[in-house]
């Protein structure tokens, strides 16, 4: 129990946090245990304290600077006093233009253009493509081959199918009619005439 309580010991931590060129106290900077979420901010003057087991590994976090861990090591002491010195972490800004005004319309659609869309889950439903025309955009359908002596084969299909007499028996009612309304309008163009109205 002796050996159990001694691992496991608490350490009371406090020290200062500051930059390792300038020697400027870091007000504000976080200090964790790492793997917990137990922690505690330093103050203006870059001070802090924090109570931790003798087990645990101290983190500094800091805005600017790059992260710097301090482990315990299962120390028997308790109560340790550290001065931490932290590195200025490089980021490299890439150029920033500030121009007065709205921007360009065309700058805006190629932007828009350049985003590139969420691209969609797996298990996503996709839509069906749309159908396809049966025949080319602004275009006719094709026509059935006109029988002439040069394709005899589509001839004698003409003179002997059902269909090539349907289609001559709806030719000679379309002829018939067309006659009866020639007809039709040359009597009425003798009426008008006899009456001496003219052609209306």
């Amino acid at each position: 129990m002796l050996l159990a309580a001694t691992a496991t010991a608490q350490v009371r931590v406090s020290g200062t946090v500051s930059g390792s060129k300038d020697r400027k106290a870091i007000p504000g900077a976080a200090v964790f245990v790492q793997g917990t979420n137990r922690g505690t901010v330093a103050n203006n003057e870059g001070d802090f304290t924090i109570t931790v087991s003798n087990t645990d590994t101290l983190l500094f976090r800091a805005v600017g600077f790059k992260p710097q861990r301090l482990p315990l090591g299962g120390t028997g002491l308790s109560q340790i006093i550290v001065q931490i010195y932290m590195q200025r972490d490089s980021i490299q800004l890439g150029e920033v233009r500030i121009q007065e005004g709205r921007p360009d319309r065309a700058v805006i659609n190629r932007a828009l253009r350049n985003v590139r869309r969420p691209t969609p889950p797996p298990n996503a439903v996709r839509r069906a493509p749309p159908p396809k025309p049966l025949f080319p955009v602004d275009t006719i359908a094709p026509r059935m081959p006109v029988p002439t002596i040069a394709s005899p084969v589509s001839l004698i299909y003409d003179q002997f199918s059902r269909e090539g007499y349907q289609r001559r028996k709806m030719e000679e009612i379309q002829a018939q009619q067309k006659a009866l309304q020639a007809e039709k309008e040359r009597q009425k163009y003798n009426r008008n005439f006899k009456d001496n109205r003219g052609y209306e």
